[in-house]
């Protein structure tokens, strides 16, 4: 248990019997007429609904701990994707809706961090930024190196824009909210 004023963004709290992850924590102090109050911004873990709470610094709150563990992807079978734990090799399966968007990205033989609350998975961490092969893109124009992007084929199928002197072939980063060109990784 710790206080509420105590209570920090990143952190795993467990509040009204529901998990939750702590997105936003400021704590506002009080005046002659006014007590001091904690704001929180919450994500439910389960449903990943957004919420707020307004709590007194000195109320108590259960913080917990969520176990991560690297996990390789495997498959997918129909809503659920699948990992493997990396000492067991057991199947580990995650909905749909905790993967999001990030389903573009995935790939066999990628790893994920996966959070495990009392030995159930949870969640797991999507990165903001994901390396990727380009499958194809056409020549770059002589003299425009720096001027103009142009359209590549990534290995999961998306296709982005990336400068003219990136090549088949070549590794490049993409931010994974925006699909947006980054950079190139060298190799």
């Amino acid at each position: 248990m710790i206080l509420a004023s105590e209570v920090r963004t990143g952190a795993a709290i467990k509040l009204d019997r529901e998990l939750y992850k702590v997105i936003g924590a400021e704590y506002k102090a009080g005046t002659a007429k006014m007590g001091s109050v904690v704001h929180l911004k919450l994500q439910n873990i389960m449903t990943r609904t957004m919420t707020e709470k307004r709590l007194h610094p000195e109320e108590k709150i259960e913080d917990i701990n969520l176990e991560k563990l690297d996990a390789e992807f495997s498959y997918q079978d129909g809503d659920d994707f699948y990992f493997l734990h990396p000492q067991t090799y057991e199947p580990i399966g995650i909905e749909r809706a905790k993967i999001g968007n990030f389903e573009k990205f995935l790939i066999p033989g990628m790893y994920l961090k996966i959070e495990f609350y009392e030995g159930s998975p949870v969640d797991v961490l999507i990165p903001k930024t994901v390396d990727i092969k380009v499958d194809s893109t056409g020549a770059g124009v002589k003299g425009e190196a720096n001027a103009a992007y142009k359209p590549a084929q990534l290995e999961n199928g998306i296709e982005v824009m990336v400068p003219q002197f990136i090549k088949t072939g070549d590794t490049i980063r993409i931010d994974v909210e925006t699909q947006k060109y980054l950079e190139r990784i060298k190799g």
